[in-house]
């Protein structure tokens, strides 16, 4: 699966909730590609947006190994103590940031076979709950810690993006070329028959 980078447009989009009817085999398997691309690009979470589709739902690794799927989270709780923690995203790859969130958190949401759970939880998990659950409403990182910071990085990912763009059009100009060459000599070649 593709990741989504900072300056793409689905990143910044409010997340549509998912449908019960959704929640299905086929996105089951979504889930599962999801966890191997997170697990491939050695994160421990990932959100709808990241993978281009804005609907309300993420997926978590962390240090005990639990694959957990957050279908329609909804953040009920938050403590009053705040801890920082060095931040990163797949969507902002080669970034970190100290960022201040509540140290515990309490959310309810659907599993992968849409049933409701509630999970209280602290340390790593609750700041992925967090960091994922803001990507489902338009947030990156940076967005909570300082505004220069994020206005460099912002900068320096769109000059990414723009690369990257340029080097999709030059790919797709070079193919287009060869398609061509390729069409010609198979239309001289059946002329001359």
């Amino acid at each position: 699966m593709k990741i989504y980078k900072l300056g793409e447009d689905v990143l910044r989009q409010k997340c549509v909730p998912v449908e019960p009817a959704e929640i299905n085999d086929e996105m089951r398997n979504f889930f599962n590609e999801m966890f191997d691309t997170m697990d491939e690009a050695q994160g421990v979470g990932l959100a709808g947006p990241q993978v281009g589709v804005s609907k309300r739902f993420f997926v978590i690794t962390v240090d005990d190994g639990v694959r957990r799927v957050f279908v329609n989270p909804q953040i009920v709780h938050t403590s009053s103590e705040l801890c920082d923690y060095d931040e990163g995203c797949l969507s902002l790859p080669g970034f970190e940031e100290k960022i201040r969130r509540p140290s515990k958190v309490t959310v309810s949401a659907l599993n992968e076979f849409g049933k409701p759970f509630t999970l209280e939880a602290d340390g790593l998990l609750a700041r992925c709950i967090q960091h994922e659950n803001d990507h489902l409403d338009g947030i990156v990182y940076i967005d909570r810690g300082d505004p220069e910071f994020a206005a460099k990085v912002t900068a320096q990912m769109k000059k990414r993006l723009e690369r990257a763009q340029k080097k999709e059009a030059e790919k797709a100009r070079k193919a287009a070329s060869i398609a061509a060459k390729i069409a010609a000599k198979q239309a001289a070649k059946e002329s001359k028959k």
